[in-house]
């Protein structure tokens, strides 16, 4: 790393923008666990929600805000001064407060959502730009679907968010329409035009739609922005936003072009990206960059001779540079609660004591179940005991039957609240019967939109990862477990999702009675 090395600022915005992706609702704790985590990395801004959407998304915020020890704490807010001043209450316990609003500014925004006129827009952006700045020091504004926007126009909302307050400026590609070099330009010309432009940071926020989040992303600190805004595994609306493993790791490898530095510890950006999925039940396709199973593998005779000649030849990274390590067997039944202390500490978990104990209870039971227990097998351990630390619904125990004969039938015994109940049902096939079995103690509308399973490593005795999609209405909600019987997996990932439901079904409520 050079002196000439600019500063890049990583806003991560996977608790707001990516938990807004369709199924991807996380608990309060799971949020908690994952704001931790980017703190611990590194992120110089965890945007922890947006407060005004239900108390749930108020409470989260607060507590990230109470709990982070060196990130920012943002909170979103639409230019209107309830959101603004909900927002400024839930960031005020945080070290470092910022409040994050946003007005629309396209053409195409201000006629059919918006339907107020330029002049109109520019007046809202100086009202709500300038009561935020009286409740923190820091205030992003952005204005929504900049790349649609004319460059007049929005040169004139700029400087009246700058002359009222605002701190940084974000840009963004809210529908991922622009191309890299009209997004640079647009920076160019932002920070030409605009007065007060050299006193401010321009940010990004990208999203995926066309497949150019990341590489818009790089092309905006080209035109001069020095704050990127991504998530963890690229979640977020519609194809999701710029994927912040790929962006570290692009500015790490490509120093030559890219002359920046983040304060990112890309080592922990495999435990990010496991947790993020396992919080969120979305599964991270193989062939994904950085992050994915397959991106360090090699299978063609060509790439293993290169390989086993030189690493280089197909690598451009390593693996331990983003926290990949090879799969290990030393751990089993006979391992104690300090080597599996150590192994959760190289895997990236810090558990407090209550939570190791029954980590640690949970590996002992699948370390008897189970031949072998490999890294995998403890990451899915303990990502779903954080999944499902406070569910409504537990899974306690089943039975089923099944063969070439039928009907195949599920005895199940649910906790729900603290009242345990059995029930036996019948179905075409075992899992059927199991859900039905579900379906008839806790009666619900959701339809199954998706069950899917794999194994979560090699062996006949692997534990198998059960997907589970719910929806209901307009609300979709997703949910993974992973278990050495597929059938208990099965069961414990529907019960999974419909405790997500009834999380989901609460905010709803909670923003119907804010909007009345």
């Amino acid at each position: 790393m050079t002196a000439a090395n600019e500063r890049v600022v990583i806003f991560d915005t996977t608790l707001r923008d990516g938990e807004q992706c369709p199924g991807a609702t996380m608990t309060f704790d799971e949020k908690l666990e994952v704001a931790h985590l980017l703190d611990r990395m590194g992120v110089d801004i965890i945007e922890a929600g947006f407060p005004i959407a239900s108390n749930g998304d108020f409470e989260a915020v607060a507590e990230i805000a109470r709990r982070t020890e060196n990130a920012v704490v943002a909170g979103l807010a639409r230019a209107i001064p309830g959101d603004i001043a909900r927002c400024g209450e839930a960031v005020r316990f945080a070290k470092r407060p910022r409040i994050h609003t946003f007005v629309s500014t396209s053409p195409i925004h201000l006629k059919h959502q918006m339907r107020k006129t330029e002049e109109e827009v520019l007046e809202i952006i100086a009202t709500t730009v300038a009561q935020a700045r009286n409740l923190v020091d820091d205030v992003e504004w952005s204005a929504m679907d900049a790349t649609r926007t004319g460059h007049e126009y929005l040169a004139r909302a700029v400087e009246a968010a700058i002359r009222a307050g605002a701190t940084t400026i974000n840009l963004p590609d809210t529908v991922g329409y622009a191309t890299p070099d009209e997004y640079r330009a647009m920076f160019v010309a932002m920070r030409e035009r605009v007065p007060g432009a050299d006193k401010v940071i321009f940010s990004t926020h990208c999203h995926d739609d066309l497949g150019l989040a990341v590489a818009n992303s790089l092309a905006g600190l080209a035109g001069g922005a020095r704050q990127i805004e991504c998530t963890v595994n690229g979640i977020g609306e519609r194809a999701g936003n710029a994927a912040l493993e790929e962006i570290v790791m692009a500015l790490r490898t490509r120093r030559d072009a890219l002359p920046y530095e983040t304060g990112v510890e890309s080592t922990l950006l495999t435990r990010a990206s496991r947790l993020v999925s396992a919080a969120t039940s979305f599964p991270v396709q193989y062939n994904k960059a950085i992050v994915g199973k397959n991106a360090f593998a090699h299978e063609s005779g060509i790439h293993q001779d290169g390989m086993l000649k030189n690493n280089e030849t197909y690598e451009i990274m390593t693996p331990a540079t983003v926290g990949v390590t090879k799969t290990s067997l030393v751990m089993g039944k006979h391992s104690g609660r300090a080597a599996f202390k150590d192994k959760l500490k190289a895997l990236g978990y810090e558990l407090g004591e209550n939570a190791l104990q029954d980590a640690f209870a949970r590996f002992k039971e699948l370390a008897d179940r189970k031949k072998h227990v490999y890294d995998e097998d403890i990451e899915a351990l303990v990502d779903n005991q954080i999944a499902s630390g406070n569910d409504r619904i537990k899974v306690l125990s089943l039975i089923v039957i099944a063969g070439t004969m039928g009907p195949q039938s599920a005895t199940l015994t649910l906790d729900i609240e603290g009242v345990h109940t059995t029930v036996q049902s019948t179905g075409n096939g075992p899992v059927d019967a199991i859900f039905n079995a579900i379906r008839s103690v806790a009666p619900h509308e959701a339809s199954l939109a998706l069950y899917q399973v794999h194994a979560v490593t090699e062996g006949t005795d692997a534990q198998a990862e059960v997907s589970v999609r719910l929806e209901e209405g307009e609300k979709t909600v997703s949910a993974k477990v992973a278990d050495p019987d597929t059938l208990v997996a099965s069961a414990k990932a529907y019960v999974a999702a419909l405790n997500k439901l009834t999380v989901k079904r609460q905010q709803v409520n909670a923003q119907a009675a804010i909007s009345a």
